[in-house]
């Protein structure tokens, strides 16, 4: 009885928002889990966010209605936030906090391991290497995936991320698997912030794709506490750390949106009255959104890998805004949604000529794609750049005013973005994808085929 009542605190001086405020509570630590007991016989979660000799910020990780200075008691749990762990998780459904939502049991542990999870020894980290085909010429094809990779997508308001991001979910699959059941592969989605329209979206293309049986999936809703905002993608990333480097699974974990995350940051920030960095963010946005991304990876030693497909929603379309800003200086390239080919109608609307992957090279080539794989994308890059600057030349002098290069060339980046880009919801094997970037190859004479070896264009061009 005497050590329970060391653990009980009654010294609730304040309440702002999700954050509870408690003096001389001198046995806590750091992100130590808290209970914390309302005079009515009901229990919250918290989790201590600021410790110093007198005063204790706790942030309330569910609801605040019905929280009061008066009779609120805190119990100091002696542990961080864990997560309960097994093969069992494949197919399951939870919410923001890893509560089951899908009408079963919860989880019954193998193992329990800290949400925040385990720093990756950088000397332990191994290059990503073999690609993830996710059926998406641009992507395949331009910016390819790598396991192990972090790659985001960069989208706008009412431009349709969620669409794309569902198809690579049917799609995606680990190429070497292919044809034994795809075993070793996993994925792990997170949403933020959703609608209960978007994830009923989400749930229907699981399930219309076949894919739910080896998918977890972690659903926060727009009308769930905004603090469980903030540890959703840790709880989504624990479960693909426990599938990766436990059970030697490839695991694609797909983010969305980063957006509703750092908005819920800011207004933690706001309620802990911290000053405010660019554009009213917190000033540690930065390592924050680092500890989530930089948790994707390859363990030297460990079968599975961690890919991450993180969707930032760009407010006003602008990607220097500090959230796709920071995001682009942490992972490795982005995928870029064009308003424009949107209202063109087509679909997926991936602007190539920003988009980036800075690993491709690692997961292409002989033994990986085939080996001319590189040579095609850059062609076909410096091809469509082209053609694009003929086209702005073009509104201005007139078609009539352009020679007949560079008519072939405005000739190809129209029919480019019509056919290569404008995929719809086919799938394309990277064969395919590259066999049609060699249909737009061949709009230019040899001659002009700079970036590709002799002996590429030998066997390839008139194939």
């Amino acid at each position: 009885m005497k050590d329970l009542i060391t653990r009980e605190y009654q010294t609730v001086t304040g309440i702002a928002g999700p954050l509870l405020f408690v003096e001389k509570l001198k046995k806590a630590s750091l992100g130590e889990m808290v209970e914390i007991l309302l005079a009515t016989g009901e229990s919250r979660r918290g989790q201590v966010i600021e410790l110093s000799e007198q005063h204790t910020v706790i942030q309330v990780l569910e609801e605040t209605t019905g929280l009061g200075v008066t009779g609120t008691r805190v119990r100091l749990t002696e542990s961080a936030a864990m997560m309960d762990l097994s093969p069992d998780l494949l197919g399951r459904r939870f919410n923001g906090a890893a509560v089951p939502i899908d009408g079963l049991p919860p989880i019954i542990p193998d193992t329990r391991m800290d949400i925040i999870g385990q720093p990756m020894n950088p000397v332990a980290r191994d290059k990503p290497s073999y690609f993830i085909q996710t059926g998406i010429s641009t992507i395949d094809g331009l910016n390819t995936l790598v396991r192990g990779q972090k790659l985001p997508i960069f989208s706008g308001a009412g431009l349709p991320a969620k669409e794309l991001a569902a198809q690579i979910l049917r799609q995606a699959m680990v190429r070497e698997e292919h044809g034994t059941g795809q075993q070793a592969f996993a994925i792990v989605f997170a949403a933020m912030g959703i609608t209960f329209r978007e994830a009923s979206f989400f749930l229907g293309e699981f399930e219309r794709g076949g894919v739910m049986e080896h998918a977890v999936v972690f659903l926060n809703l727009a009308d769930d506490p905004t603090i469980e905002r903030l540890l959703t993608p840790r709880y989504a990333l624990t479960a693909a750390e426990y599938l990766a480097f436990t059970l030697g699974r490839h695991v694609l974990v797909i983010l969305t949106d980063m957006a509703a995350y750092c908005e819920a940051l800011r207004q933690i920030a706001t309620a802990r009255e911290e000053i405010p960095g660019r554009r009213g963010y917190p000033g540690y946005m930065y390592s924050d959104l680092a500890s989530i991304y930089e948790r994707a990876g390859r363990i030297k030693g460990r079968a599975g890998s961690i890919t991450q497909l993180p969707i930032v929603t760009m407010p006003d379309d602008d990607i220097t805004h500090p959230i796709p800003d920071l995001t682009g200086y942490i992972t490795e390239g982005q995928i870029v949604l064009s308003r424009e080919l949107h209202r063109k109608g087509i679909f997926p609307p991936i602007d190539v000529l920003p988009c980036l992957s800075r690993l491709m090279n690692l997961g292409i080539g002989p033994g990986k794609t085939r080996d001319d794989h590189r040579a095609v994308a850059d062609q076909l890059y410096a091809f469509y750049a082209h053609g694009r600057d003929i086209r702005r030349l073009a509104a201005i002098v007139g078609e009539d005013g352009l020679n007949d290069s560079d008519k072939r060339f405005l000739k190809l980046a129209q029919d480019f973005e019509q056919e290569f880009v404008n995929q719809g919801a086919h799938n394309r094997e990277i064969e395919e994808t590259l066999n049609l970037g060699w249909q737009f190859l061949r709009y230019l004479p040899k001659e002009q085929l700079t970036r590709v070896k002799p002996e590429l264009i030998e066997r390839y061009y008139g194939a």
